[in-house]
């Protein structure tokens, strides 16, 4: 597969290296980025889960921050699970003060909306989009989409309506981890969109 378009993994803080093995075992030639350069080097880009906060504040260091919102506008694919769907969400309801997301997403979200840690849970969600089985999907301190724009489609909720997946485009978000428990369905669908776009 060395056609393959490359795929990066911002690897800043969060729960790198299980994107990095998802998506090596679908076949994608993985590249960390850290640097624009590195950025430069990749057809797309997987935002990890960890604390927005952090991941926000280590890409300005990086100079990182600008350049993905300028590949986000002109259509690269990103992928953002937990903390990195809150980096794609255009408004963030509780941020900590002076944080910003890279946004490109048309969604609402809210931070730490399932508790803290010690309140993680995982459970069956419906994902038409991805057919059946359901997806096992493992939340810990995730975000949930408030609201979700014109631009924006929801892809999945809990039972109780809670939107957890949303896409927009060529941007996928989740609020849980499909990287931690061998769900590849969304990594599957987000190397699509880079094989298209890079066509």
């Amino acid at each position: 597969m060395a056609t393959t378009p490359a795929v990066g993994v911002l690897a800043l803080q969060g729960d790198v290296r299980e994107h990095q093995k998802v998506l090596t075992d679908l076949g994608a030639e993985v590249v960390l980025v850290r640097t624009p350069a590195q950025l430069e080097a990749v057809s797309g880009l997987v935002i990890p889960g960890g604390e927005s906060s952090v991941i926000d504040k280590l890409s300005r260091i990086f100079e990182l921050a600008d350049p993905i919102r300028q590949r986000i506008e002109v259509g690269m694919p990103v992928f953002g699970t937990c903390a990195g769907l809150i980096m794609l969400a255009d408004t963030v309801l509780d941020a900590i003060e002076g944080q910003r997301s890279f946004g490109g997403l048309d969604v609402t979200v809210r931070r730490n909306a399932f508790g803290s840690q010690n309140q993680s849970f995982e459970t069956q969600l419906e994902v038409p989009e991805l057919g059946e089985p359901p997806v096992h999907a493992t939340f810990i301190r995730g975000p949930v989409v408030d609201t979700v724009g014109a631009r924006a489609r929801v892809m999945a909720s809990l039972p109780d309506g809670r939107v957890v997946a949303v896409a927009q485009g060529n941007l996928l978000g989740t609020s849980f981890h499909p990287e931690m428990n061998g769900e590849t369905r969304f990594h599957s669908y987000f190397l699509d969109r880079v094989a298209e776009h890079a066509a």
